[in-house]
């Protein structure tokens, strides 16, 4: 399966003709990041039956994105027909002349251009469908979106390629500072060792007389802050997994997010543990690689 981005857009086109009716539709999907699918559609009045259907589609081919969807529906006859509205033309004949009759010196005498212009007297049959017209246009329409969904899936696959390769690089630097930071880690137990002798050796000086708890929780602080060989395990374990996650591919955006919390978390401990300040200065580091890590993978799916 490839890896997929949440960002990413498509257009789509399509004619309907019909014998003297011809419409043009345009579809545009735009796709920016998200925790869960959001979609939101913007189209002309009269496409509501078809929105579940459309959100059918986005559902087989996205699992998470918030989604922005345009349709421009232009078109008509051919040749639009032009239908007189006769009864409310006369209609508003009577009413304008029984007003010219009662104010002559204030009005001048209705003129046939002025009743046609009125809003009603001539009305366009240019977007009239029949049942069956409707039928054929919503079924278009639904077939140009799922064409639509397949090349924004695309596009968002082709991002999500340059994510991949961005994050295994990244998972190598972290590698190489986990490698690291274990080589030092070898030598820290002999050198707390050594420090912790010397301590002793004050604490048993003579002039001081530390009561048992003290010298117990000494002791308890060297020893802890001497092993961090289980939170370096574990980074590599979580690195190993990451890789794995990126080469299967698929909605894998969750999982690896969780990872990155999980990755800093073992930074974190190892950083709190260091007695050397090269360890601390790779913990540092490895905590900035974690942090692009996490922000390349909020883009993806």
């Amino acid at each position: 399966m490839f890896l997929s981005s949440m960002t990413g857009f498509a257009k789509a086109e399509t004619t309907v003709s019909f014998a003297e009716n011809e419409f043009f539709c345009c579809w545009e999907i735009k796709s920016v990041n998200g925790k869960s699918l959001d979609a939101k559609f913007r189209m002309p009045q009269g496409f509501d039956e078809i929105s579940l259907g459309l959100k059918n589609i986005l559902n087989k081919y996205f699992s998470r994105g918030s989604i922005s969807v345009n349709l421009e529906w232009k078109g008509g006859r051919k040749e639009p027909e032009l239908c007189l509205n006769e009864p409310w033309l006369n209609k508003l004949s009577e009413k304008a002349m029984l007003l010219y009759q009662s104010n002559p010196e204030m009005m001048q005498k209705p003129t046939v251009g002025e009743l046609l212009s009125l809003r009603g007297v001539i009305e366009s049959s240019e977007n009239v469908l029949t049942d069956e017209q409707k039928q054929v246009v919503d079924e278009n329409l639904l077939s140009s979106f799922e064409e639509l969904c397949v090349r924004l899936k695309k596009d968002r696959i082709s991002e999500g390629e340059k994510i991949k390769q961005a994050l295994l690089a990244i998972l190598d630097d972290i590698r190489y500072r986990v490698d690291e930071i274990s080589k030092i880690s070898e030598n820290i137990p002999q050198e707390q060792k050594k420090r912790l002798e010397e301590q002793i050796k004050l604490w048993l000086a003579p002039e001081n007389q530390p009561s048992e708890e003290r010298l117990a929780q000494e002791l308890v602080f060297y020893i802890t802050r001497a092993d961090i060989k289980e939170e370096t395990d574990r980074l590599k374990a979580h690195v190993k997994t990451a890789e794995q996650l990126l080469t299967e591919g698929g909605a894998v955006g969750r999982r690896l997010d969780f990872l990155c919390q999980e990755l800093n978390r073992e930074a974190n401990t190892t950083c709190s543990k260091s007695c050397d300040i090269k360890l601390t200065n790779l913990g540092m580091e490895l905590k900035a690689l974690i942090e692009q890590f996490r922000e390349q993978v909020q883009n993806i799916e």
